[in-house]
């Protein structure tokens, strides 16, 4: 079974109990394969994997193709991607952006927030070096560049800030989940999405150790102490499992890019998980 995730630190953190050999599943080989959020997304669309890293705003198109996972979730509370410029640089009310792909999460929330900015699509790694070189007069960064970003560069306007008003606050901010294709025998999609979540779960139990062997295979794009502050932001135990607060952000997220017209029903996160209740009934 191959598994699509991002590059990024909180992917990898997530993915590698399984590639360690620290968690399993009988009679599955896992494999993995790294590519930025976006191609993930249209690989998505295409159909091309089976059990995909997505961002939580493309969810809504391929509903019919995939279920949701309830595990390996990231979430943004109180932080998240951030729109950056050239220190006091002065944007205009049409501003060329570089977003991380259309069907990203953050790439929803600013286009509803900025609708006369222009925007041109690059890979997250890039977004950076574009705003430092004067291609573009900002850029919204995303996984471990919020940390990392060069000291040319300052904050326009977080993320954080345009989602607590476009959502009425209170909700943690959905950025990436799993998706599992639903053309997959019902027993197995449970047994993949309990062998994930278990090695989520073990990869947060064991956070030094599994941090320390990420750092030293050189997995990660970053150093130590970075790695530690980044985990807690986005791999921590609220990426184990959904809970009831983070649905109603999914729902939330959902709602309004329904309202903006972003998507062609209202969908609700609940009415598309794998019925997990379907092995107890088999077992009953």
């Amino acid at each position: 079974m191959l598994i699509a995730h991002s590059p990024d630190a909180d992917d990898i953190f997530m993915y590698y109990a399984i590639k360690f050999g620290w968690v399993g599943m009988d009679g599955v080989k896992f494999e993995n394969v790294a590519e930025d959020i976006q191609t993930l997304n249209e690989k998505a669309l295409a159909g091309v994997y089976e059990i995909v890293a997505i961002s939580f705003a493309l969810y809504p198109h391929i509903r019919d193709e995939y279920a949701l996972l309830r595990t390996a979730v990231s979430f943004g509370d109180g932080y998240g991607p951030k729109i950056i410029k050239k220190k006091d640089a002065k944007l205009k009310r049409n501003f060329k952006v570089a977003l991380s792909g259309e069907h990203t999460t953050n790439a929803m929330l600013f286009r509803i927030a900025y609708p006369d900015a222009r925007i041109t699509y690059m890979n997250f790694l890039e977004i950076e070096e574009a705003v430092l070189s004067g291609k573009v007069d900002a850029g919204v960064l995303i996984h471990e560049s919020i940390l990392t970003y060069d000291s040319e560069l300052e904050v326009e306007r977080e993320m954080w800030d345009i989602w607590q008003e476009l959502s009425g606050g209170g909700l943690p901010l959905p950025l990436g989940g799993m998706a599992i294709m639903r053309s997959i025998p019902l027993n197995k999609a449970i047994e993949y999405e309990a062998t994930l979540t278990k090695a989520v779960r073990v990869a947060r139990e064991h956070k030094a150790k599994l941090s320390e062997m990420l750092l030293e295979r050189n997995l990660v794009r970053i150093d130590a102490p970075t790695l530690d502050k980044y985990l807690e932001l986005y791999a921590n135990d609220d990426s184990v499992s959904l809970n009831e607060l983070q649905y109603r952000a999914i729902n939330k997220l959902f709602e309004i890019g329904y309202k903006h017209g972003f998507y062609d029903a209202l969908v609700h996160a609940q009415d598309f998980m794998i019925p997990t209740e379907y092995k107890e009934l088999r077992n009953s």
